[in-house]
């Protein structure tokens, strides 16, 4: 199997790198157990950008390779440590590369050196639970996930970025004119179909540079699909003028230069979106003493339509000169018109479900489905295994207004409620007017060994107020033993009588302090 060199269409599957996991760290050190959070954050996953290269001629290397995936993102670490950043997966294209999505929609227009387009963005890194600390949420015990990344197929196709395009017949002589009026060198044999993809030339006449390329040669019929040109007429549609080159010197029966003429004509108004351009008519092959004549009789006719013609010879160089020049002209004109195109970058982002809203509630057979771009990236950012951070996240969707949204639009207890893509998506059971995890937490997200309410607190405090009232002879740790055997008393009393939520007697082997003699 040949092994292309000229690929101008690929189907590109790209991914870009997922975000990293935010971290759940609490900092300890010598005499401090508890120094507060310090879980760091994850970094961002990197993204897949275009950028136009001028030279880069052709897509050959994604033809060959067409999957293409971006650096995801290092997770958080203790010690406010953030995970790094993936690197971005830059891809280089020609100029003049048009992107497409599956459905034939344009996504961008590549061109101009150096343009870029970000394609698809990398996930956001999760936040650690130092990002997450708050007043009122002092030692969170749960930190965000990292987002993955855009993952997408694509379809570059190439329009070469030519000032000047040659169309003709097989064999007309497109090959030999370009490799004769540039240091072009393509492949130039005496059979029809030669030229099996563009060539492209750089032409300089007087001050002016241009480039200039060279599509397959058309055949009548070649839009039903017959032979190769009309695949690549593509590659001069930003082209400022097409050249006709007219084989003056054609052996084939039936053949004249004018009916030729008329027939890539007819091809060019079936392909569309060319009639604007200026055409000029290079009768070729003048050196042959045939060519010459047939030329001669023919130049006063296609002059009358108002073309501008030219008797050339791409073998010998006659007429080149005033052909090149008149090609310049058109060129200088068309670049005057047109404003300078400047290094771009795109972006692309996704518009918003309903134009402006952060969300939208419809319902399906399936349950209430929130369709939104925060909702649905706080679902992905979630550890569900952690009923504190699942907590968080619907305190984020109530404070949003999704649980007034779904009682407005009459949601009940129970009622499934459905995040996430329609394949994976997240169903929880729609609980109205409840705290999620209230009654476990407390305030949400707040660290239960933080709070002043704790036992530890509360015995040191009972300590402090009996000090004063302790004997001569008593220390801290007697005044402590005496709290502790105490209550332990009180608490055997209300067992005995049935009032705590076991009752045994006192001095048994239920008893807790029962030292193992009757």
């Amino acid at each position: 199997m040949a092994v292309p060199t000229f690929v101008d269409h690929v189907t590109l599957h790209i991914a870009a790198g997922r975000g990293g996991n935010g971290v759940a760290s609490v900092h300890r050190e010598k005499f401090k157990p508890l120094g507060g959070p310090d879980g760091g954050n994850g970094g961002p996953g990197g993204s897949v950008i275009l950028r136009v290269d001028t030279d880069v001629t052709t897509l050959v290397d994604y033809h060959h390779s067409p999957k293409r995936t971006a650096e995801h993102g290092g997770h958080g670490a203790g010690a406010h440590r953030n995970g790094a950043h993936g690197k971005d997966l830059v891809l280089l294209v020609p100029d003049g590369t048009l992107v497409k999505d599956m459905h034939g929609n344009v996504l961008g227009d590549m061109v101009g050196a150096g343009t870029e387009m970000v394609i698809a963005a990398g996930g956001r890194g999760g936040l650690g639970n130092a990002a997450l600390a708050s007043s009122k949420r002092k030692a969170p015990g749960f930190a965000l996930l990292g987002e993955p990344g855009d993952e997408l197929d694509v379809r570059l196709e190439l329009k070469v970025v030519a000032d000047i395009g040659l169309v003709g017949f097989p064999s007309a002589g497109k090959s030999s004119l370009i490799a004769a009026i540039s240091r072009a060198r393509p492949k130039i044999a005496d059979y029809p179909f030669t030229t099996l993809v563009p060539n492209l030339g750089v032409v300089t006449a007087g001050d002016t540079t241009f480039t200039v390329a060279d599509v397959p040669g058309l055949i009548e019929g070649a839009a039903e699909g017959r032979g190769l040109g009309h695949d690549f007429l593509r590659h001069v549609e930003r082209c400022a003028a097409l050249v006709h080159v007219v084989d003056t010197a054609s052996i084939e029966p039936g053949r004249n230069p004018v009916d030729d003429l008329d027939i890539i004509e007819g091809e060019l108004q079936r392909y569309g979106g060319l009639e604007d351009r200026p055409r000029l008519v290079a009768l070729n092959k003048i050196d042959v003493p045939d060519g010459q004549d047939i030329a001669d009789m023919v130049v006063d006719d296609l002059a009358g339509r108002g073309l501008r013609v030219f008797q050339v010879s791409a073998a010998s160089g006659a007429g080149l000169r005033e052909l090149t020049f008149a090609m310049a002209e058109i060129v200088e004109a068309a670049r005057a018109e047109k404003p300078v195109v400047e290094a771009t970058r795109i972006v692309l982002r996704p518009p918003s479900i309903d134009g402006g809203a952060d969300f939208e509630v419809i319902e399906t057979p399936d349950g209430w489905r929130v369709r939104g771009i925060k909702p649905e990236r706080w679902v992905r950012q979630t550890d569900f295994s952690n009923e504190e951070a699942v907590g968080f996240l619907a305190d984020r969707l109530n404070r949003l207004g999704v649980e007034a949204k779904l009682v407005e639009m009459g949601a009940v207890e129970d009622d499934p409620v459905l995040i996430g893509p329609e394949n994976n998506s997240v169903v929880f059971d729609f609980k109205p007017g409840i705290e999620a995890g209230a009654e476990m937490l407390g305030r949400r997200g707040e660290d239960e060994r933080l709070r002043e309410e704790r036992p530890s607190a509360t015995r040191r405090r009972d300590i402090q107020e009996q000090m004063p009232e302790r004997g001569e002879t008593e220390t801290r740790a007697d005044v402590a033993r005496r709290i502790d055997r105490e209550k332990r008393a009180e608490k055997k009393a209300a067992n005995s009588s049935g009032i705590g939520p076991m009752a045994y007697e006192i001095g048994s082997p239920q008893d807790p302090d029962w030292d193992g003699e009757e």
